[in-house]
């Protein structure tokens, strides 16, 4: 597992996405979302807006686990 380290208390999933270099845009990061590719804390995570906080862990399908550092 990837430890990412973002510089606030908390982002949205979308931008994460971006932030850990998994996509390359808001786009790219809606389509892996909206696609079921993404889990949030072991939970399918539908929603490209939701907040991330620190020690959330971002499952990736075919890329791999995050751990979201603030």
């Amino acid at each position: 597992m990837q430890k990412i380290k973002v510089n606030t208390e908390e982002i949205r999933l979308d931008q994460f996405l971006k932030w850990a270099n998994v996509s390359g845009s808001g786009g790219e990061s809606k389509v892996l979302i909206q696609s079921g590719m993404v889990k949030v804390n072991g939970l399918l995570e539908m929603k490209r807006g939701r907040l991330l906080k620190s020690g959330y862990t971002v499952e990736v399908e075919g890329v791999g686990s995050f751990l979201v550092v603030m």
